[in-house]
């Protein structure tokens, strides 16, 4: 409906508007400023311009009403225009809005695979596949992927601290745990694999630390596919660090090439500063070997080789000072680095009875995402993980989200949505058989509603574009309060408008169990 008003006004005046909600919904159901900005372009005043505007906008079919207020042009919607667009939405004839073609590339999560993901990963691994989600329903191509970190000293401590974990699981030595090994169940689990398919012997001394190291790291990606596959998460491709260090020669001597190193003390440096790092990075060590940054500048190298216009990561706030160097050296490689954009993922506090649990991999008391599915459900845990912008520290309590109530934004939902049901229900109609009901005839509350539900499409635009799916989950907690609102005050089932409530809120329901389903989340018809 957004980008329908929209085009029809901006063919009439022939350059781009932003429309707005009024904030008195008397006013109509779009504002738009355009008229302040042609005042300087015109030499006129925005009423002028405003009145003027509202006189040729008066012409087209889909308004029923143009008018100039202080310099802003409001818009009130024909009833027939309206019908027509709900029709259209229960027909399921909207046509998927495709503002470009350009290729995307979405990495995200890209934990280390040394053990089970925590609810820290979970918030950006819900982000990712939320607005991987959105955009291909809004027709982007959108591939997801996942780096594994594989190539640093994180993979030879698993080997170490499996095979530690061996001299007590399975030989029944006694054995102290270095603070900086990894500490878990999963690792008992992890030597009885290796047990099982090595024997025992493998885990009797060092020497084969590579071997154990390579299984385990297999061993855990598996674990983490599996945690990410409950919570609704899914990738196209995975690619290894490893293998890309072969090409590091190559990249060097093109950096090189373009004057992005220097040498000093031994180490190989990137002039990272000229494109606004604070610092120059080391990107080779005194003993030659490439640092993390290296292969990092191996993989997004590699990602516009592969052809993606558009280059889109999440990482941890930890992360937010590998922005700048990443960018530099890709403005070295002669590539643009403003087609890489980065969302830094905040840390997450889960409470439960109001006390806060600690978190740490190492610990062996990390709390993992399989513990809170298993507790509150992948729906709660992945709407909850929504409801902030995801550079904003999230804080929640577990007890509430398995509230009945309007404090938990699952429930209140999806109760909106069975209440819809729960009332077709009673008055014997499907909701697909509402197509043909007649909608000219509503009160303002009710226009309100339908309005409401029928901005979805915009919702969804503007998610993907400002890469916010929050503002979806937002979207749809206010949708289903409007409702709320109207069930507890109106009449519905025998009403004089039965066919007009009936109609507007089967929108309603549409607009909720698109909306969840785009989030990761099934819609509930019965509650």
């Amino acid at each position: 409906m957004y980008s329908i008003v929209k085009s029809a006004i901006e063919d009439i005046i022939g350059r781009s508007v932003v429309l707005e909600k009024p904030k008195d919904s008397t006013l109509g159901h779009f504002a738009t400023t355009v008229a302040f900005v042609l005042a300087k372009e015109l030499r006129k005043s925005p009423m002028v311009i405003a009145d003027e505007l509202s006189q040729k906008l008066q012409t087209i079919k889909i308004f029923d009403k143009v008018t100039a207020v202080k310099g802003f042009v409001n818009f009130k919607l024909s009833n027939s225009f309206l019908q027509q667009t709900t029709n259209d939405i229960l027909n399921k004839n909207q046509k998927s809005i495709q503002k470009e073609s350009a290729k995307i590339l979405l990495e995200f999560v890209s934990a280390n695979p040394t053990g089970p993901l925590h609810i820290g990963h979970a918030r950006g691994a819900v982000q990712g596949s939320a607005i991987a989600n959105i955009g291909r329903y809004l027709g982007y191509d959108i591939t997801c992927e996942y780096y594994i970190n594989d190539a640093g000293s994180q993979i030879d401590l698993l080997g170490l601290s499996i095979w530690l974990e061996a001299q007590s699981t399975v030989f029944n030595t006694d054995v102290s745990y270095p603070q900086e090994y990894y500490r878990g169940e999963y690792l008992t689990a992890l030597c009885l694999k290796i047990v099982k398919k090595f024997g025992k012997d493998i885990l009797k001394d060092k020497t084969n630390l590579d071997k154990i190291s390579l299984y385990a790291k297999d061993a855990v990606l598996e674990i983490i596919k599996d945690d990410l596959n409950s919570i609704g998460v899914a990738f196209d491709s995975f690619i290894a660090e490893k293998p890309l260090y072969d090409n590091w020669h190559e990249t060097k001597k093109e950096l090189e090439a373009n004057g992005a190193l220097y040498q000093k003390d031994g180490k190989l440096w990137l002039k990272s500063t000229k494109y606004g790092d604070e610092l120059d990075r080391v990107i080779t060590r005194n003993n030659g070997k490439p640092t993390y940054l290296a292969g990092d500048i191996i993989y997004h190298k590699q990602k516009f080789q592969r052809g993606f216009d558009k280059l889109i990561n999440i990482w941890g706030a930890d992360h937010h000072g590998y922005i700048n160097r990443v960018k530099a050296s890709l403005e070295f490689l002669k590539l643009n680095s403003d087609k890489l954009i980065i969302i830094l993922s905040q840390m997450v506090s889960l409470l439960k009875d109001g006390k806060p649990y600690k978190m740490s991999k190492r610990a062996g008391s990390v709390i993992l995402i399989s513990d809170i599915v298993d507790d509150i459900g992948a729906d709660s845990l992945r709407f909850v993980f929504l409801t902030k912008k995801s550079d904003t520290h999230l804080e929640f309590d577990m007890q509430t989200l398995k509230t009945e109530d309007s404090s938990n934004p699952v429930f209140y939902i999806n109760y909106a949505n069975a209440r819809i049901n729960q009332l077709f229900s009673k008055a014997g109609v499907d909701i697909s058989s509402v197509v043909d009901y007649d909608i000219e005839h509503m009160n303002d509350v009710l226009a309100s509603l339908l309005f409401e539900a029928l901005m979805l499409q915009k919702v969804l635009q503007d998610s993907f574009d400002k890469l916010q799916p929050h503002l979806l989950a937002l979207y749809l907690q206010n949708l289903s309060a409007m409702f709320h609102k109207f069930y507890t005050n109106n009449l519905i089932i025998g009403s004089k408008n039965q066919k007009e409530i009936l109609k507007t809120i089967a929108v309603v329901s549409n607009s909720i169990t698109l909306g969840l389903k785009l989030l990761g989340i099934k819609a509930k018809k019965r509650m």
